[in-house]
């Protein structure tokens, strides 16, 4: 009896520690969300305080890695996780490293909408909103399936990333038809060129997420495979 109210003590006490581990998570991806929000609403408005409200986000997303880190190690070796419990931990730790390179891309994004705001406004940023939309989107979907623990959301997202790969190369082909055109804006079209390499990395990070909370639910490693879109 002793043995059995012990073990239930450790089980509760290690998912009180996930809890809070996940909580932990789901805060950095908030603030992720804020950031990458401040940046691109920045660009499009032309808002320099904004850019640099996304600047500074930066250093506190770096700060709740660091702790997640700590303390997704501290659950490791104090509990000693298997099976699903291990990849549990392990993804939410894998998370947050996504999460941190998603808001290093919102203050690359906003450090050019300053560059940007300097000269005047550029028509061809409206190249870079269905880009917007669907990075955003695939954010937004891949955090949504890592929290619902739902494998077949999250692999519904992965070949979104190729429709993304796809749209910048557009840009990219846009932007330099244009500075053939208008040389004198060579170095604008360039800056949104990095935006959209930028929104293009976020789709990148949204799509390791995704194959992430595949592996924390199912226990498949879904790197590199060519993933079909459900019918």
């Amino acid at each position: 009896m002793a043995m059995l109210s012990e073990s239930k003590h450790t089980l509760g006490t290690f998912e009180h520690a996930l809890e809070n581990l996940r909580n932990n998570v789901m805060m950095m991806a908030s603030q992720t969300e804020r950031s990458l929000n401040r940046a691109l609403k920045g660009l499009m408005d032309r808002d320099d305080k904004l850019a640099a409200l996304a600047i500074a986000d930066d250093e506190e997303i770096d700060q709740l890695e660091k702790q997640i880190d700590k303390d997704g190690i501290e659950l490791l070796l104090r509990f000693q996780p298997v099976a699903s419990d291990l990849r549990r931990v392990v993804s939410a730790m894998k998370l947050s490293t996504n999460l941190e390179r998603m808001a290093d891309q919102a203050t690359n994004i906003a450090r050019k909408a300053r560059k940007l705001n300097k000269h005047p406004a550029l028509p061809e940023i409206l190249l870079l909103t269905p880009m917007q939309e669907h990075a955003m989107a695939m954010f937004r979907d891949s955090v949504d399936a890592y929290v619902r623990e739902d494998a077949q959301a999250a692999r519904a997202i992965i070949p979104q990333d190729d429709a993304l790969d796809k749209m910048n190369a557009q840009v990219s082909r846009q932007l330099i038809d244009r500075m053939a055109r208008d040389p004198e804006q060579l170095r604008g079209y360039i800056n949104l060129m990095f935006v959209a390499r930028h929104l293009e990395r976020v789709g990148d990070h949204a799509t390791n997420i995704a194959e992430d909370a595949v592996y924390a639910v199912a226990a498949e490693d879904i790197r590199h495979q060519q993933v079909a879109a459900p019918a």
